[in-house]
């Protein structure tokens, strides 16, 4: 039986083939992006999965809470971890990882060296390695070869890199930075891409210089320590046990801000938008369901379209229902047949959807710049979801034409004078307002993204970052020795206008905080954020003083200029009046000799912090360079010649600030690309099914078109009556679309500190954009029919 309906099937399809064409397309592309949203989706939520006691494994973080606001961390002070170790039995392992970048050096057997490379390094415990049994060692134990100082553990990879196998690896030695010399004591396996701590050089903890500060309130988030809890114990269990922990080592009057320590569970680690992470990847949840909302979106769309031109279709194949219920066939065997019919169309648009699958993988992953490898191939999961996708759709899409199908009267049916009145045409009615509601709130989504990541990228950040190129210097003594002549051999090169030591450029992530006191009373409300910098800064990103003066140059620190920000928090009306005032923060005692006009120190998601600027030489781990912007190449090429020849033993890194901007909206631009993308997906699938629609309907109505025309109807007028039923429900589709659009995109500026005013713009743009593709799709097919020979329709009457 099945054999014979999908014959049948077959030849229907085949008779019809342009409203087939019209379904698979729209079902194939449908399919393809919904497969395509399931590939990222399942690569997010894969992240740090599949390890043995991943209910037991937590993060540990820091929290502070400030009369004014609330600050994260992703890190724990050095402390921490010995003192967790002893005083919280609920802990069954604690594991401690630092994570730092280094410059590595592989020498030849007769000592010359092969590869200078600079590569993150992380110093690690035995005891992390217990906390995360599931990491294959190839070589070597965890407890043997990490317990001992100048002893490191290499990945696969970077063995081989090294040393050409994993067993010429083990007991060679490797130079990390000009003095330490570290022997290789094991492998281990390649961390998976989906990790949320890439390891790749792995140094014994007992190596790490920092290992013995014993300060409680200083948190840096690349120091983590991760914990397993003990077999039957949750987060509610030790919670007393923490809080005591949290009231002895951060009591409130000697620790700023209400220090805590709280456990994160290990798979909410990539989802965390509030803590980073070595992998430096997180995604909010509030995406993932967007992209996933989407996916569903866009295959109702391609079910609407597969279900209006189905019960639209229908009237033509009222005799074949006939004949079948007089033959004897029953309604089941008919909604059967007419099932086999959109499921034959289901795995026909699935085949062509994985071919559009395959070729749309590699654009995906360049949109990541490579640093995500998706495939179609990769999990049995992705098969499960296709096939389940296309039993969803045949289903979704073939049951209620089956169902109006079925429900024919034998005698009208016979007669051919069946006609879809009252429910059937108010149902598609519903589905195409329901279709371009969906339609309307992806354009008015996609309209305000644009325009809000234009407003980013073109907003005033109230300092100058073109043509400005970061550098980093070395940090050893013998390099902050060479570091003056080294700028003024820069200074010489052609294109170099001017030079500033620094640690970081004005908008940076990089941020370090302190508490501090403010003419001799300490602040509680907030934390000041401390720059330091030369006093060619200020020309070099052309900040604005509008009160007092820059600091002399000097070496160490002998004055400070404070922002805007920092006056308005401290209630100073005035700039003039916190001039000579004396700050006292990171154990630096200055007076204020300078008023900065505000700039945006972070992204724009946030809002401007209350800061100071120092100077201080033996803090700086960059240079600023300001070029021509027409010798920008030539004179990139000559200042790493020239650093090169400063610091030999080092590795020449640059960027330029405007990319480094930019990458803090990575995550927005990647989801406006596929917002555009997919919303440009479900804009043509619904105006293809409104072009089948409007030719079937065309078609229904030749006869009348044509009586029309002779009773003197203008084509102007019968192109109006065809259009008029299907712009009205696009009118009430934007009707239904504008609050919840508005809902919509409310909440997604709600994440940016700096938004642009949502007016009535995007909304009425969208339904002019709307009602144009509407009628230029309708009016091209209406058009047709009523220029139709009015002879050929009304001949046979």
């Amino acid at each position: 039986m099945f054999k014979l309906n999908l014959k049948i099937a077959w030849r229907n399809l085949w008779k019809n083939k342009g409203y087939t064409l019209i379904n698979v397309l729209g079902l194939s592309i449908g399919m393809a992006s919904c497969i395509l949203i399931f590939i990222f989706i399942r690569y997010q939520l894969s992240f740090d999965e599949g390890f043995k006691n991943e209910d037991r494994i937590f993060r540990v973080v820091t929290n502070w809470k400030y009369n004014a606001f609330d600050d994260y961390s992703a890190g724990v002070p050095i402390p921490f971890m010995a003192a967790a170790r002893n005083e919280i039995a609920g802990f069954e392992k604690v594991g401690s990882i630092v994570k730092r970048g280094d410059i590595f050096h592989v020498n030849d057997k007769t000592g010359r060296e092969i590869i200078k490379t600079q590569e993150p390094v992380y110093y690690a415990d035995p005891d992390f390695f217990e906390v995360f049994q599931d990491i294959r060692w190839e070589q070597g134990k965890a407890r043997q070869a990490l317990s001992e100082p100048n002893t490191v553990v290499l990945t696969k990879a970077y063995a081989i890199k090294f040393f050409g196998t994993i067993e010429n690896a083990v007991g060679k030695t490797i130079a990390m930075g000009t003095r330490v010399n570290l022997r290789v004591t094991g492998v281990i396996q390649d961390m998976p891409q989906n990790s949320s701590f890439p390891l790749g050089i792995v140094v014994s903890y007992v190596t790490y210089y920092g290992r013995d500060n014993v300060n409680w309130d200083s948190v840096n988030s690349s120091s983590s320590s991760y914990v397993l809890l003990k077999d039957g114990l949750t987060p509610v269990d030790i919670e007393s046990t923490l809080d005591k922990f949290n009231k002895k080592y951060y009591p409130i009057e000697k620790i700023a801000g209400n220090q805590t320590n709280i456990l994160q569970p290990l798979r909410a680690i990539h989802f965390s938008e509030r803590y980073d992470n070595f992998a430096d990847s997180t995604i909010g949840e509030n995406k993932i369901y967007g992209l996933a909302i989407i996916g569903l979106f866009l295959i109702l769309t391609a079910c609407i379209n597969f279900i209006n031109l189905s019960t639209a279709q229908s009237v033509n194949r009222s005799k074949e229902v006939g004949v079948r219920k007089v033959m004897g066939s029953r309604r089941k065997q008919l909604i059967a047949q007419f099932l086999t019919e959109t499921f034959a169309v289901s795995l026909m648009a699935l085949l062509i959807a994985g071919v559009l699958t395959e070729l749309a993988i590699p654009p995906m992953q360049n949109l990541f710049k490579g640093q995500v490898q998706f495939s179609l191939f990769g999990q049995p999961v992705i098969f499960l979801f296709m096939g389940l996708l296309a039993v969803f759709v045949a289903f979704l899409a073939g049951f209620y034409p089956a169902l109006i199908i079925s429900d024919f009267n034998v005698a009208l049916a016979i007669k051919n004078k069946i006609a879809l009145n009252g429910n059937g045409l108010s149902l598609r009615k519903i589905l195409v307002v329901v279709q371009f509601s969906i339609t309307v709130i992806l354009i008015i989504g996609t309209l305000v993204i644009i325009r809000q990541m234009a407003y980013v990228r073109g907003k005033s950040l109230g300092f100058n970052s073109n043509a400005v190129a970061m550098v980093g210097i070395p940090g050893d003594s013998l390099s902050k020795m060479k570091v003056n002549t080294f700028k003024e051999r820069v200074l010489q090169i052609p294109g170099v206008e001017i030079l500033s030591f620094c640690q970081s450029p004005p908008l940076s992530s990089n941020v370090n905080s302190t508490d501090f006191t403010y003419n001799g009373v300490k602040n509680k409300d907030f934390e000041l954020r401390t720059v330091r910098s030369d006093e060619n800064y200020f020309k070099l990103f052309d900040l604005k003083i509008i009160a007092g003066k820059i600091f002399a140059k000097s070496d160490t620190a002998n004055g400070c200029v404070v922002n805007e920000t920092f006056l308005k928090k401290m209630n100073i009306l005035k700039p003039e009046d916190a001039l000579g005032k004396v700050i006292n923060a990171s154990g630096n005692v200055v007076a204020i000799t300078g008023v900065v006009k505000d700039y945006n120190d972070k992204s724009l998601k946030e809002n401007i912090s209350g800061l100071a600027i120092f100077p201080g030489k033996r803090d700086y781990w960059n240079v600023a360079i300001k070029i021509d912007s027409k010798q920008i190449m030539p004179a990139m090429k000559e200042i790493n010649a020239v650093w090169s020849d400063t610091f030999p033993n080092g590795i020449f890194d640059s960027n330029f600030v405007n990319d480094n901007i930019n990458s803090y909206y990575e995550s927005e631009l990647i989801m406006g690309v596929l917002f555009k993308v997919f919303a440009g997906v479900i804009i043509f699938i619904s105006f293809i099914g409104l072009f089948g629609l409007i030719s079937f309907v065309a078609t229904q109505r030749t006869r009348e078109v044509a009586i029309r025309k002779v009773l003197g109807a203008s084509t102007f007028e019968l192109v109006k009556m065809l259009n008029g039923s299907f712009l009205l429900m696009v009118f009430i589709a934007n009707l239904i679309a504008w609050p919840l659009a508005y809902l919509f995109v409310s909440k997604w500026l709600n994440s940016f500190a700096y938004r642009i005013d949502l007016g009535i713009w995007p909304f009425a743009l969208a339904m002019v954009i709307s009602m144009l593709i509407t009628l230029i799709t309708v009016s091209f097919r209406s058009f047709k029919a009523a220029k139709a020979n009015t002879i050929d329709a009304l001949k046979y009457e």
